[in-house]
């Protein structure tokens, strides 16, 4: 079968290599699956560099998850073992950790719905209990994460308010059905959430990007807001000024949700019916921007690394437009 590998650490559109490798062999409790499709996640671009808090080793595929097809025909979605990523034609995974790909996604969108939306569930309701009524202030709102809460945002009753870099990603926030749309290329954040809450100030703040926009988070939380740390995409980690959470009565929480898968993991079977439910009544829908073949699954992981896509990238074995 073909699969890209990484053989050193390095930028994605350098490392990865299309190698024809044999199929992996499924241990106990695992099941061979065909990738039906591929779902391309900032962690891949990490895996690539050497950057991800896990480093398999080397030559490893990349690829976090998938939507599959069982021997028997089942359709479901998957987190490949590492080091037998995504980004292949075969690879193994947990049976006990398969779920069900929802009727109502194409198989690309099935591929882009675990890690972005349970994370954006786990994230606005389990660690920030998001209230209807309230105001949601997304970060790099147009991008794979950041799409996703918008919508689970919506989907809870919030007013959502999406952070973005540029023209181009702040019509796709708008179409993703943002209220308020801020550029930061050329737009006062914290000015402009605080004349749209009257002063008052973001009630939820989900950040993946880290860096300069964690700095303008905490200055335009609300009184007893919460700022969710999901991950630094910027590539700068933030240093919380705790007095200033102190005196401003806000609270800085984290979420790694793969951790969940150990400590919890029938919370994410549950999350996945809530997920199944909102699919099927529209309320939720990944938004693909690309789906491309295999042989240029490379570049596409590059082009996610650089922060130059909109919505999901996702990757199909065999090419079809599914």
């Amino acid at each position: 079968m073909q699969a890209w590998r990484v053989h050193e650490n390095g930028e994605p559109g350098e490392v990865m290599r299309l190698d024809e490798v044999d199929r992996p062999e499924p241990g106990p409790g695992r099941l061979l699956l065909r990738v039906r499709a591929a779902n391309i996640n900032f962690p891949d671009a990490l895996l690539c560099r050497g950057q991800y808090q896990i480093r398999p080793p080397l030559p490893f595929t990349p690829g976090v998850e998938i939507c599959g097809e069982t021997e028997d025909g089942r359709r479901v979605i998957a987190n490949p073992a590492l080091p037998h990523g995504g980004l292949a034609e075969y690879v193994v995974a947990d049976e006990a950790a398969l779920l069900p790909a929802p009727e109502a996604l194409d198989d690309a969108e099935a591929a882009a719905l675990h890690i972005g939306y349970q994370t954006g569930f786990f994230g606005l309701h389990r660690r920030a209990h998001l209230q209807e009524g309230e105001t949601l202030l997304v970060h790099a709102a147009a991008g794979g994460v950041g799409s996703a809460a918008i919508q689970l945002g919506k989907a809870a009753g919030a007013r959502v308010i999406g952070v973005v870099g540029g023209q181009q990603k702040a019509a796709v926030a708008r179409e993703l059905g943002c209220d308020l749309v801020i550029d930061r290329r050329t737009d006062d954040i914290v000015a402009a959430v605080k004349e749209a809450t009257g002063g008052r100030g973001a009630d939820v703040i989900y950040d993946p990007v880290g860096g300069d926009a964690y700095a303008k988070s905490a200055k335009c939380v609300a009184f007893e807001g919460r700022i969710v740390i999901v991950g630094f995409a910027s590539g700068s980690v933030p240093a919380p000024a705790l007095n200033h959470a102190l005196v401003k009565n806000y609270s800085i929480v984290g979420l790694h949700w793969g951790l969940y898968a150990q400590k919890d993991p029938a919370s994410i079977a549950r999350c996945h019916e809530q997920l199944t439910r909102l699919a099927a009544e529209g309320a939720i829908k990944p938004l693909i921007s690309e789906r491309v073949p295999l042989k240029d699954a490379a570049a596409a992981v590059q082009r996610v690394a650089d922060g130059t896509t909109t919505g999901r990238v996702v990757v199909l074995p065999d090419g079809a437009a599914r």
